[in-house]
């Protein structure tokens, strides 16, 4: 039933969550040897659920990152991510990539992402944008952002390793594609804590990647929060949106228990939640599953799953009519189907 309910991904990276089979056509095409041949065992490979580690999460990217170093293997693998989503009931997508690590000009990177998601758009029911991540412990992420607003990405992102790369490092990245309008997602309180998720607010992002351990600023008592700290309820009262992808969340965390994750305490609280996949492939997972691990875990039912999905919407770096049409035509009908009605 899960995959029967319209759905919106905030939190979806290209380099994580390119089909196997994929990854092993264009691995010939330049010439990468990759540790496994078959895709059933490239699959299994890439799981990471056993990682343990956000820094040991990212070893795999390697492989993928390898093999998206030309125009045609980018469009190819944004048109199928979106494809992807689509047959799993979502009806609007976010992908982003850090397009400093292909060997291509920038433009012509982000380009040929474009041009994938337009195509998966005229092809099935879902509305693609795509996101730019800048590297955070890199240098050129003003580099990035500058490209970012000029050649038609709907967001920028700082990604990579989130201990010891604070945001504020890249302060006029950040500010040069608030000041022009473009949506500004961060990732923290992933790799890293609360005062992470401080440091991306006070360099202007309006979401944030990941966030969970804003649950180290509150108080826990009987499985509620009952008391926040000075960065939480900042982001309580400012109804920041969190992208929560709770598999990956549990495997770079180590958390071998998905009860404890602080998905249903930060809902129930109040916290702008969303649910994200993250990365389909390393984690292997799917939009459904992820709402099932809200279900089985948490408690979600489908008013909850709802509230998430408009949360999302509401947070979408796309134009106000666009959000209204994607409500009106692709969600709140096939909600109602299911007995859930709210107004976006």
């Amino acid at each position: 039933m899960l995959d029967q309910l319209p759905k919106v991904a905030l939190h979806e990276h290209l380099d994580g969550s390119m089909r196997p089979s994929t990854v092993i056509d264009l691995a010939e095409e330049v010439g990468w040897r990759l540790p496994e041949q078959d895709p059933g065992s490239l699959a299994a490979w890439f799981d990471q659920s056993g990682s343990g580690s956000l820094e040991q999460y990212l070893t795999a990217f390697a492989q993928t990152v390898a093999v998206l170093q030309t125009p045609s293997a980018l469009e190819r693998a944004t048109y199928e991510l979106a494809v992807d989503h689509a047959d799993d009931g979502v009806v609007y997508l976010e992908i982003r990539y850090a397009i400093e690590l292909t060997g291509l000009p920038l433009k012509e990177s982000l380009g040929a992402l474009l041009k994938g998601a337009a195509r998966a758009e005229t092809e099935r029911a879902i509305v693609v944008r795509v996101i730019v991540d800048a590297m955070r412990q890199n240098n050129r992420s003003l580099e990035v952002a500058q490209t970012a607003v000029s050649s038609g990405a709907a967001g920028f992102d700082l990604a990579g390793p989130e201990h010891g790369f604070p945001a504020s490092r890249h302060a006029d990245a950040c500010q040069y594609v608030a000041l022009r309008g473009l949506g500004l997602t961060i990732h923290a309180g992933e790799g890293d804590g609360p005062l992470s998720i401080a440091d991306a607010l006070a360099s202007g992002a309006t979401r944030i990647g990941h966030g969970i351990r804003i649950i180290e600023d509150c108080r826990v008592a009987d499985g509620t929060i009952v008391e926040m700290g000075p960065i939480a309820s900042e982001v309580y009262e400012r109804q920041i949106p969190l992208e929560v992808c709770i598999s990956s969340n549990l495997q770079t965390m180590a958390m071998s228990d998905p009860h404890l994750h602080p998905v249903g305490l930060l809902a129930r609280a109040g916290f702008a939640v969303t649910l994200n996949t993250d990365n389909r492939l390393m984690s292997n997972t799917t939009m459904s599953r992820e709402f099932g691990l809200a279900r089985e875990y948490h408690g979600f039912d489908e008013k909850d799953f709802a509230r998430v999905t408009r949360t999302a919407l509401r947070a979408a770096f796309v134009d106000a009519a666009t959000k209204q049409r994607v409500w009106t035509d692709s969600i709140a009908p096939r909600y109602a189907a299911f007995g859930v009605r709210l107004d976006f």
